[in-house]
């Protein structure tokens, strides 16, 4: 063998470690997607469609964390399994590490007494930001055992810091730091900060070589908001290497932030990281960034050594809308005309899915461009044309029919059809207006958070979305004060800085049902040869005042979450308002089992093995925006 080639593999697998792509023989569920691509695919198959109805619970752990519970929290995490134990993070910046066979604790990890508090919600200075969607795990390369903190777990807080914790012992790594008083953490309040508002960094950051890469989440209702940084850190010394801004140096003092919110998936062996950025704050008004800001609602492939951008694509240009990017790129290889390609598959709020060759940026199926409606704000402007994907084809519905509204009577179809035609809309990409508007798909999407899996023995991609509209108007400050303005949601709420106020809810009836046609939640599996459907059914049943709607309806249910499979020939997806746990046949999408939960799955699930037993784990927690039902159970099922 050539000497060079062989010098590059040994030290592609010297520079690897258990951080990198597991192989399809492992057992563990190492990062949130599992695999540093985030496939959500699990090679295990011991629990498979043939035995999967002897499923039942093997242990439930509950942190506490949500007895005194303020309200608007969302248990959303995915745990990890390495090192032997199964770790997972709580809304209140808490770290669990448990054993993976009986749900026992072996160590907790909470910032609070780390200050000589003890176990507090809240401390000074710190800001609950409502949940945590998962850790991160890195190992060294060469084991010293006389040397604390080989092994680590990275968890970012409500504050915006990243902490690095010992993953055998719970205790804090205290040669990771920015900051001499703070051993064990480096703070994103130590670098260049531009702005105002909140900072946190809620989602999994990412491992990669000997860097960390972590992305602060900011305010996005406020004209100047802190900027949204994706930093890169020595991952044993918290030294600073890197910082990328989505919004272009000579113009963050002009507009307000684009972020990294959701999760990112990497590519350890061209030393990439993904990045799904959002729209720069404000989200519905744009006259303040009436410029390009190409790296804003784009995917954003960084190199993880240098922070540079390799390539990015914008899939929304001047954002109105609040469709950020919202789940990880999916790094896969797909079959496709008799080739490997080596793709970043996105999804969108919009319902599109953008394939790229994650090497290059260069889409697999054409692009086309699609005229879009025009702003009447007059301080405002709208993009002209909007890239619309030729295939592979949309996953959620992208346009409403008056004549197709629900309604339970007569009464409140007639109601939503009046409602109707008094908002304007012109179809996808409506702007807000000064008189009430209809988005739709919604902020919520279309696609969001955790929405996508991908078998990677049947080429396919499985996919969950939503299906409703929200009513949104542009309210005119005319002067007065941003504090006469009310803060509800990501809806209604001031926009700070600008001269407009949003306002807005979920579209519909008083019976408290959406008017948009049914289904309201489904599942899809796509063909990444073909790019069309395989199937398609509604996911879930509504609960409303009590009562669950029957499955067999078809209505689906509005869902959070996100899909994983396995080799096993199963589709595991939680989610839905009816707060079970599902499983189906990946190849027909036929439910083969259910199991109901404490409370909503508004997570991705995970599985793993050990002693010879694979076990499906589900964190049931609820979310503050979707149920008064809040709850903290991971709960872990095997068979019988």
């Amino acid at each position: 063998m050539n000497k060079i080639l062989l010098v590059s593999i040994i030290s592609l697998i010297m520079s690897s470690s258990v951080y990198a792509d597991d192989h399809e023989t492992n057992t563990n569920w190492v990062h949130f997607g599992n695999d540093s691509g985030g496939s959500q695919y699990s090679p295990l198959d011991q629990i498979n469609i043939n035995n999967v109805k002897k499923l039942e619970i093997a242990w439930v752990h509950n942190s506490g964390d949500f007895k005194n519970n303020p309200g608007g929290l969302s248990f959303q995490v995915t745990p990890i399994m390495a090192n032997d134990l199964l770790y997972y993070c709580t809304p209140f910046n808490r770290v669990f590490a448990i054993d993976p066979l009986t749900g026992d604790e072996k160590w907790v990890f909470d910032p609070h007494s780390q200050k000589g508090e003890n176990t507090q919600p809240l401390i000074e200075g710190e800001r609950l930001y409502g949940t945590c969607r998962g850790v991160s795990y890195w190992e060294n390369n060469e084991i010293n055992e006389k040397e604390v903190c080989q092994k680590r777990i990275f968890k970012g807080d409500g504050g915006g810091n990243l902490w690095a914790i010992d993953a055998d012992t719970g205790l804090l790594c205290e040669d990771f730091a920015s900051e001499t008083d703070h051993p064990g953490r480096v703070s994103n309040s130590d670098y260049t900060s531009n702005g105002d508002g909140w900072m946190a960094m809620p989602s999994p950051v990412v491992v990669i070589g000997n860097v960390v890469v972590g992305a602060r989440a900011s305010s996005d209702g406020i004209q100047n908001a802190n900027d949204g940084f994706v930093r890169g850190w020595d991952v044993k010394t918290g030294e600073l290497k890197w910082e990328f801004n989505p919004i272009p140096t000579d113009k963050v003092d002009q507009t307000g932030a684009a972020n990294v919110w959701s999760t990112m998936s990497a590519d350890p062996e061209n030393n990439l990281v993904f990045l799904p950025t959002t729209s720069p704050s404000t989200d519905y008004y744009g006259g303040a960034r009436r410029f390009p800001i190409p790296n804003a609602n784009a995917i954003v492939a960084i190199d993880s050594n240098t922070g540079d951008v390799a390539w990015s694509y914008q899939t929304v240009r001047h954002d109105l809308f609040d469709y950020d990017l919202v789940g990880h790129p999916v790094l896969v290889d797909i079959q496709k005309d008799n080739k490997i390609i080596k793709a970043a598959i996105l999804q969108t709020k919009m319902g599109w899915l953008f394939v790229f060759n994650r090497l290059t940026g260069e889409h697999i199926w054409p692009i086309s461009e699609m005229n879009v409606p025009s702003t009447n704000i007059p301080e405002d402007e709208e993009a002209k044309t909007q890239p619309i994907p030729t295939l592979p084809v949309a996953f959620s519905r992208q346009e409403i029919l008056r004549e197709n509204l629900f309604g339970l009577t007569p009464f409140d179809k007639s109601w939503c059809k009046s409602e109707f035609d008094k908002m304007r809309y012109e179809g996808l990409y409506t702007p807000p207006d000064l008189r009430e508007a209809l988005l739709f798909p919604s902020a919520l999407g279309g696609g969001n958070w955790g929405g996508a899996a991908f078998d990677k023995k049947n080429n396919l991609l499985i996919i969950k979305a939503e299906n409703l509209a929200t009513r949104l108007q542009l309210i005119p400050k005319d002067g007065r004060p941003d504090s006469d303005f009310e803060y509800i949601d990501y809806l209604t709420r001031p926009l700070t800085g600008v001269p407009y106020a949003a306002k807005g809810e979920i579209f519909m009836s008083p019976l408290g049902i959406p008017c948009t046609p049914t289904p309201w939640g489904t599942l899809m599996a796509i063909d990444m040869n073909s790019g069309l459907a395989k199937w398609e059914i509604p996911l879930g049943s509504v609960k409303r005042f009590g009562i669950t709607i029957p499955e067999s309806f078809g209505w689906g249910s509005p869902n959070i979450g996100g899909p994983i499979v396995t080799s096993g020939g199963l589709v595991f997806m939680a989610g839905t308002m009816d707060e079970k746990i599902r499983a189906f046949n990946v190849m027909t999408g036929e439910k083969v089992w259910e199991h109901k939960l404490p409370a909503q799955g508004s997570a991705v699930p995970m599985t793993y093995m050990v002693n010879n037993k694979q076990f499906l784990v589900i964190a049931a927690g609820g979310t503050g925006r979707v149920t008064d039902n809040l709850g903290d159970s991971i709960i872990a099922f095997t068979l019988k």
